[in-house]
Order: C-alpha cells, then sequence, then structure tokens
C-alpha cells in the first residue's frame, strides 16, 4: 500500500503542476512532509517510534502512539483492543529498558514519575516500579527476558506485522484502488502469456505428430513411385496373374497399351469382343505385350506422355485410386515365384528422386526439431531431436542506422535499443510489437543498461561525460550525472541488483586507428580509465575503484546474482574480480591478447565466461586465478570487429560495444552472433570442443553486433540486431528431456 501511496501522490503533484495550481502543490508538499503516517510505509513508522526512543523523547512517544490510536486503532473492532493494549504496553517497556541499558536512571525514574497515575492500577506495570531501585534487572529473573536481544526483535517484528495487516484491510479510496487494478491487469496479462505459450506447445506436439503419422502413411514406396514404368516382364507377369479376371483385362489393357503409338502396334490384336473366353483375351494381351520391347526405341519418348484410354471409366480414375490398384498389382506380384525375374529387370531402372515429404521441410518448427547434425533422416527414422524448437521469428524496423545495444528488461516486458545515430526505442514485443517511446538524444551516446528497481528507468551513457536516467512510462529525463571531463566516454554501465547503486565505466578518448586489415595480432593501445559506483538515491559518487597496475578503459561489467561480486573487461585485456562490501579487487588475470568485449558470470556463478579480441571464448575459474576451464576459437562474425560491404568497395566498420553472447535460463546454451543471424552453441563440461552448435537462427541480411536472451517467460526469447538497424525476436520452444 506504501508503494501505491507514494504513486499516486506523484501523480496528484504532476495534475497540480498541470492546472497551474502552486499554492495547493505547497501545501500538499508541506503536509506530506508532516505525514505523521509516512504514506503508509510501516518501516518509517517503526523508525520513527525507534527514534523518540533513542532520544528519550517521552511526550513524543505518547503523542505519536495517540495519533495512531485515534487514527488507526479506533477503527478496528473491539476484540482487538487487547492486542493494541498489549503493543503499548510493550513499546513503553521498550523504552525503559533503553535507558536503563544506556545508564541514564533520570529518564528511568522520569518515566514512573510521569506515568504512574496512569500504570499503577494495571496489574502488568505492579513489579515494574522497583525497577530502578535495583542494580541490576537485567540479572534478576522476572526483568532479564526483556533486556535479551530476542524479546526486542520479537516486539519489532510484531509491531510490524501488526500495522501491515492493519493497512491491508484499511478501505482503500478510489484514487488507490489504480495500482491494484494494475497488479490485476499485469497478472492476467502474465497468465495470458502462460496460456498462449502452453498453446504453442500444444500445437508443436500436435505438429509433431500428425508429421510422424504423415510419414508413416503417405510416404510411398520406391516401387510404386515406379509403376508407371513397368518393364515387359512385369507386364507380363502381371497379365498372367490377372488373366483368370475377364472384368478387369480391359481397363489394364487399354492403360498399357496406350503406351505404344497406335501406328507401331501389333496387327491383328484387336480387342476382344464380349463372347472372347478369358484365355482368348490373356493371350492376346500377351503377345500385344511381348511385341513391346521390339519397338521400345521407337516409343521411348512417349512413356512420359499420359496414356488416353478409350475407356470412358479409366480416363475418370483419380490418380490415388490408380496408385492403390498398381499397389495391390505389386503385392500380387511379389507373392509368386517369378520375383526374381523381375528384381534382375527392375535392377537397370534409375530411379528418381524422391521428393520429401511436406512434413519434413526444415523451416517449420518441426522440421528443425528433427533436423540433427548428421543432416536429417536414415531410412524411415527420424533425425536427432533438437532442444529447442524456433516457434516465431519476427522483425522490429524502426531503427535507420546500425544497432549498437540492444537489451531487455528484467521482467521481459520492454526492451530498450539504441543505434550508432543516437536514437533510442523503448518497445515491447509481447502480445504485439508496439513502440512506447522514442528519445532522440544530440549529445552521442555509447552505453544503455535498464535499472533493476524500478525496472522502467532506463540508464543512458553518452560521450561527454554524463549518464541519464530516463523514465520510460513518463518519457522525460528524472536526472542526469556529470562524470568526468577527461573521462568523456561512457563505455560500461551496471546496475546492482538491488537497484540502490550503478557502476559506471568512463574512459578519455580512443587513440586507436580503427584498421581491421591487420593481419598480426597488435598490443592493446592504453587508454585511460575510471571505474566509478553512483548511488541512485542521493545521485552522488560513492567512490572509485582502484585499477592495478594503473587506470584503464573498462569495456564491460557484470554483477553477480546479487551483488556482492562485480567482473569487469578492459582494453588491456584483463579480467578483474571485485568484492563490492570491501570495494576492492580480489584477483585479476590476463585473459586476452587484445581488449575483452564482453564478460558475463556462469549459471552457478563459479566461473566467468568472456569474449576478446582474440576471437576466444573462454571459462575462467573465479577460485582459482587466471585457470581455464575451457576454451573455444570463435569466428570472426561472433566477436568483430563487424564489417558490412556495399557497392563500389563501400565498407562500414564496427567495434563491438554491446553483449557478444548471453545465456538461457539454466545456462546451458549460449547464443552468440553470426554474418546471417545468431548462433546457438551448448556448453559441453567435458569433450575436445567447449562449443557445440545447436541451432542457427538466420533472418538477417547484415552482421550480428550484439544479442540478447530473455528468460523471463516459459519461452524464450532471442534478440539478435544487425548492421542494418534491423532486429529479429525469435520465440523458441525448449525441449524437455
Amino acid at each position: 500500500m506504501g508503494s501505491a501511496v507514494e504513486r499516486t501522490d506523484e501523480h496528484v503533484r504532476e495534475y497540480l503542476i498541470y492546472r497551474g495550481f502552486t499554492s495547493t502543490l505547497k501545501h500538499l508538499d508541506s503536509d506530506i512532509k508532516s505525514d505523521k503516517e509516512k504514506g503508509f510505509r510501516v518501516d518509517k513508522i517503526i523508525d520513527q517510534l525507534q527514534l523518540f526512543i533513542q532520544n528519550y523523547d517521552l511526550t513524543g512517544l505518547k503523542d505519536y502512539w495517540g495519533y495512531l490510536d485515534r487514527r488507526l486503532f479506533c477503527r478496528l473492532e473491539d476484540i482487538y483492543r487487547p492486542t493494541v493494549n498489549k503493543l503499548r504496553t510493550s513499546l513503553y517497556r521498550f523504552y525503559v529498558i533503553h535507558t536503563i541499558q544506556s545508564k541514564n536512571l533520570e529518564k528511568t525514574q522520569e518515566f514512573f514519575q510521569r506515568q504512574a497515575l496512569e500504570l499503577q492500577g494495571q496489574s502488568e506495570w505492579r513489579d515494574w516500579f522497583i525497577l530502578p531501585f535495583i542494580s541490576a534487572p537485567e540479572q534478576n529473573p522476572a526483568f532479564s527476558p526483556y533486556f535479551s536481544r530476542q524479546w526486542a526483535d520479537t516486539f519489532l517484528v510484531s509491531l510490524h506485522n501488526f500495522l501491515s495487516v492493519l493497512f491491508q484491510c484499511m478501505h482503500i479510496p478510489v484514487l488507490l484502488s489504480f495500482d491494484a487494478e494494475v497488479q490485476k491487469t499485469t497478472r492476467l496479462q502474465e497468465e495470458n502469456e502462460r496460456l498462449r505459450q502452453r498453446l504453442f506447445t500444444l500445437q508443436g506436439d500436435y505438429c509433431a505428430k500428425t508429421a510422424e503419422e504423415d510419414v508413416v502413411h503417405h510416404k510411398l514406396p520406391a516401387y510404386v513411385q515406379h509403376m508407371d514404368r513397368l518393364g515387359d516382364t512385369e507386364l507380363d507377369l502381371v497379365s498372367s496373374q490377372r488373366g483368370a479376371n475377364p472384368a478387369s483385362n480391359s481397363p489394364s489393357r487399354n492403360f498399357f497399351s496406350t503406351l505404344l503409338p497406335q501406328g507401331k502396334r501389333a496387327p491383328g490384336k484387336a480387342l476382344p469382343g464380349p463372347g472372347s473366353s478369358p484365355t482368348q483375351a490373356s493371350l492376346g494381351r500377351k503377345d500385344t505385350l511381348t511385341n513391346q520391347p521390339v519397338k521400345a526405341k521407337d516409343a521411348g519418348p512417349v512413356k512420359e506422355v499420359k496414356p488416353a484410354s478409350s475407356d470412358p471409366q479409366q480416363t475418370a480414375y483419380p490418380r490415388q485410386r490408380r496408385s492403390q490398384d498398381h499397389e495391390k498389382e505389386r503385392k500380387e506380384l511379389f507373392s509368386k515365384p517369378q520375383l526374381q525375374a523381375f528384381e534382375k529387370k527392375t535392377d537397370n531402372l534409375d530411379p528418381e528422386p524422391q521428393p520429401e515429404p511436406p512434413g519434413e521441410a526444415t523451416d517449420t518448427p518441426q522440421g528443425q526439431a528433427r533436423a540433427g547434425g548428421s543432416g536429417g533422416e536414415g531410412a524411415g527414422g527420424l533425425g536427432v531431436e533438437q532442444p529447442f524448437i524456433k516457434l516465431s521469428q519476427e522483425e522490429y524496423g524502426e531503427h535507420h542506422s546500425s544497432i549498437m545495444h540492444c537489451r531487455v528488461d528484467c521482467s521481459g516486458r520492454r526492451v530498450a535499443s539504441l543505434d550508432v545515430d543516437g536514437v533510442i526505442k523503448v518497445w515491447s514485443f509481447n502480445p504485439i510489437m508496439q513502440t512506447k517511446a522514442t528519445i532522440m538524444s544530440k549529445s552521442p551516446l555509447l552505453s544503455l543498461e535498464w535499472a533493476t528497481k524500478p525496472d522502467r528507468l532506463l540508464l543512458l551513457g553518452s560521450g561527454v561525460g554524463t549518464v541519464r536516467l530516463y523514465d520510460t512510462d513518463a518519457k522525460k529525463n528524472l536526472y542526469e550525472m556529470s562524470i568526468d571531463e577527461t573521462h568523456p566516454r561512457i563505455l560500461s554501465l551496471a546496475c546492482s541488483p538491488s537497484g540502490t547503486s550503478v557502476v559506471c565505466s568512463a574512459a578519455a578518448h580512443s587513440a586507436r586507428s580503427g584498421s581491421v586489415t591487420e593481419t598480426m595480432p597488435r598490443l592493446p593501445v592504453p587508454v585511460s580509465g575510471q571505474l566509478l559506483l553512483w548511488d541512485t538515491k542521493t545521485v552522488k559518487q560513492q567512490l572509485q575503484f582502484s585499477l592495478e597496475p594503473g587506470p584503464v578503459a573498462i569495456n564491460c561489467t557484470a554483477f553477480n546474482h546479487n551483488g556482492n561480486l562485480l567482473v569487469t573487461g578492459a582494453a588491456d585485456g584483463v579480467i578483474r574480480l571485485f568484492d563490492m562490501q570491501r570495494y576492492e579487487s580480489v584477483m585479476s588475470w590476463r585473459a586476452h591478447n587484445g581488449e575483452v568485449y564482453s564478460v558475463e558470470f556462469s549459471y552457478d556463478e563459479n566461473t566467468v565466461f568472456s569474449v576478446g579480441e582474440d576471437g576466444k571464448f573462454v571459462q575462467w575459474n573465479i577460485h582459482r586465478c587466471g585457470v581455464k576451464q575451457s576454451e573455444q576459437p570463435l569466428p570472426q562474425d561472433a566477436t568483430g570487429p563487424f564489417v558490412l560491404s556495399g557497392y563500389s568497395g563501400y565498407k562500414q566498420v564496427q567495434v563491438p560495444r554491446g553483449r557478444l553472447f548471453a545465456f538461457d535460463s539454466e545456462g546451458q546454451h549460449v547464443l552468440t552472433c553470426s554474418n546471417n543471424g545468431g548462433l546457438i552453441y551448448k556448453l559441453n563440461s567435458s569433450g575436445e570442443s567447449a562449443l557445440e552448435r545447436v541451432l542457427p537462427l538466420g533472418g538477417h541480411k547484415a552482421p550480428v553486433v550484439t544479442v540478447d536472451w530473455c528468460s523471463a517467460m516459459d519461452c524464450g526469447t532471442c534478440l539478435t540486431a544487425s548492421m542494418d538497424g534491423k532486429i529479429k525476436v525469435s520465440t523458441l520452444l525448449a525441449q524437455k528431456a
């Protein structure tokens, strides 16, 4: 409730400013400052009571409790009155114990003198009037429990819980009900998302099952596909087996006889009339078929022509019915001893390539799930199942220049993207892709990061030595921090998980040439830099970290889950690990030959992964300084510098700025950059290769320069941003083993 009241006060203040009610605004601010209910913040009420006790202000303590009684407690039912009286008694005892522990006996005696008339008739205070006259009350069995830390903590927690429940049960005015509606809407959206992902899962399972059934029932054998190319021996055998059935002789004879030209058919072999015997019909058809090989060369080109039967019923036969008839004939043929002659004949036939069934297309989710590393299906079996299915891929195309950063917030609802022109887009992709805010910066921007609490705030680092805090809901700058004029380039920003502090990396102007045509490895160019810690509440710099052996530009920073550790990657190729409780470096080691571009903690936070200018993806053990657990070289299109070629030899070169890799929710797979889209690898704990290629996301026409992986929902969402300003949003479904 406290947070809702605070937000409502902000809205009311904004409304008064909009209406021009300045005098009312001044009165509102004055009343808020003197608010005894502290905006219904229980922690602040407890702090105020403790402040009165620590200052020995008995009058203020009584007045404040009396105000709470008149304002809040009197509205309770009578059954809660004993609880209120017990809390008041414990509060007074807490005051008395504090005066004795601080050895201020004058305040102890003053308390009993001023409260004598009120307390002497109460049985729970009867034995307490001798307390000032006991030499060591903390050793007295009757009073020793009240001097323990456990009793004090129990009392404060009980008072805190009582006030919290009281505020939750209070009647909420209409103006405050919007917060409950927002929470309800958020819950409904999350529930809709879960149902949507569940629907995707069920659709994927259904399509996979349907595809398997199609493979079993609709993939015809080779001999059925080539049934229209039966040779002399096959036709002879079929004719001899079906000679006893006069009803079926005429259609079969007409069908195969049309494969020969009209002028080259055997003379004198007319169709048998209705009175002909089955034997005569069979012999007549056999003679015709026997003469067919003699005319095979002349009739060869006619084999691909569709037969035009004189039988009306034959021309009306659908293709499927005809294939079924051929299959029956084939079964009859295989059931007789003449099968060996047929096999010898068909060995010389050239089989046509079998078309891939529609259900096996690899651009569908089911096809991707079956497309294993060995490349497709075996004889009648399915391929290796992949850990992810790509359900969909959407494109965000509001940028008109190369992307530098693309980050999704911790809730998975917003995405912030920054291009080289200094344009920032705040947008959402769920349930629909929609731009929420557009920020145009006059000064160049180099870094971007979401704040953790609240997650609507965005940190923007510029190239002129300033860091701005932008509210994406209100669409305005809250404040701007000025760093150092000698180090104007804000290369990296990282907000602690608690949201109370921000780590800022500032560097001087770079002296590197930016050439990417060097073939020999070069030494890192020393660039001066600072690593600063800022307090988000006071908007002041807390301290500057010590960088050994000297000040150097920090390219990337990352916190662990609780903010106790900070890992950084620098331009000198060194990774530094900082203890955020003592604010000092606990270890550092040279990690790469060249700059460190990107660094992240592993899922279990026992190791650190890094990507550097030398094109290596390395896993480091943080318990053993400088010890590699694995190392994997990556192609240049995954580590940069990124090159986009154009017409007439034009080349656009971009140095890595954003994230070059991102992990899934379980830390088992990693997403990297490539020339035409993101690449997902599986992390191998053992084996020759540390990375195993799993799934290419594709979809890009320009090199991907930064990636991010959102695992806030059941379905993971991969973001890949490229040099042509396009951002692909790929929704993945994890295949549970």
